[in-house]
């Protein structure tokens, strides 16, 4: 593909606003064609304030009139499946912002699509391109914190109470709460850095939901036992009263220790543990930013086909797991994961 990758932009909402397109206005390999939402004064404003040309409030619209070569999808989770869908239709490459389905059948819908479609689909699981993550993601596949054996993680922010929270506070809409909004990146990073086990059984608990049915969870907490003896508990919180957001993550093997926000790494040496910490490897308060741009050239790589696609079936495998940290957390205790079919999409 020679030139810019002429991108369509669907959902004009914070994600869009905060991560997509500052990062996209700042590569050259890309150019905006097109902003997309349901509220077209909104569309139209922030194409205004970009200088983008065209604004739309119908996906298909977009897609027939600027034919882009890829779209962002940041719409509400529920609507993820369908816009991806519409997407690959038109033959557009798709950068979907997590989660890419709320459901394990909507997301194997969606591998079926991209396949028929063969055409470039990513998930925005922007924490792997994070420097920190990498450089401990370095340490990890050379083995210099030995076997990794817990990883430990977390993310506690405060949003308003559900009546105010608009789509995320209904479960038909967002699909979770909590848990899915911020414990799936989580996830997904853990099974990524531990090189995709299978998990083997998972407890969780839940926090207070009003008691409206289709309320979704303002806090939870996850173990998960994975084949190899390695585990992965995950901490969140949206009701977080403290004094400011918390994010953190941190991975234990048996000769060393790694974790990011800020970046620390030690390892066992002679008998103490010693600062391994390479330096330039966090860009402190950027990361979040230049994570989006890390990801952003890497779509743009896979879309010339300079590094392969993105394994669909990674995301099959995360949402098996969201899966079943909510039927442990309805349950009331463990549940034990079925293997069948577990990476593939049958």
């Amino acid at each position: 593909m020679s030139g810019p990758i002429r991108v369509g932009v669907i959902g004009a909402g914070a994600i869009a606003q905060v991560a997509h397109l500052p990062a996209l206005s700042r590569m050259d390999e890309f150019d905006i064609v097109a902003i997309c939402d349901n509220d077209l004064s909104k569309a139209r404003s922030l194409a205004a304030r970009l200088e983008v040309a065209e604004s739309y409030d119908d996906i298909e619209d977009l897609l027939a009139h600027t034919r882009p070569d890829a779209v962002v999808v940041c719409t509400p989770n529920h609507l993820h499946e369908a816009h991806v869908k519409t997407a690959l239709s038109a033959g557009a490459h798709v950068l979907c912002e997590r989660p890419l389905g709320i459901s394990v059948a909507g997301v194997q819908d969606l591998i079926a699509a991209q396949q028929r479609a063969d055409r470039a689909v990513l998930v925005g699981m922007h924490h792997r391109f994070r420097s920190d993550v990498q450089a401990i993601k370095q340490f990890i596949d050379g083995g210099e914190l030995g076997t990794v054996h817990a990883i430990r993680c977390g993310w506690y922010t405060f949003k308003p109470p559900r009546q105010a929270l608009g789509w995320r506070g209904h479960m038909a809409q967002a699909g979770g709460g909590a848990m899915l909004d911020l414990g799936i990146g989580l996830i997904d990073l853990s099974l990524w850095l531990l090189d995709w086990p299978r998990p083997l059984h998972v407890s969780a608990s839940f926090g207070p939901a009003d008691r409206n049915t289709d309320s979704v969870e303002s806090s939870a907490c996850a173990v998960i036992s994975c084949d190899g003896g390695a585990a992965v508990v995950v901490d969140v919180s949206w009701r977080y009263v403290g004094e400011s957001e918390r994010y953190w993550f941190e991975v234990m093997g048996a000769a060393g220790s790694g974790r990011i926000a800020p970046l620390a790494v030690f390892k066992e040496l002679n008998g103490s543990p010693v600062n391994v910490t390479p330096t330039g490897a966090s860009e402190g308060k950027s990361a979040y930013s230049a994570a989006y741009a890390a990801q952003w050239a890497h779509f743009g790589a896979m879309i010339r086909g300079e590094v392969d696609r993105a394994d669909l079936t990674e995301q099959l495998a995360v949402h098996r797991v969201m899966e079943g940290v909510y039927r442990a957390a309805a349950a009331g205790q463990p549940i034990t994961f079925e293997h069948s079919g577990w990476g593939s999409s049958d």
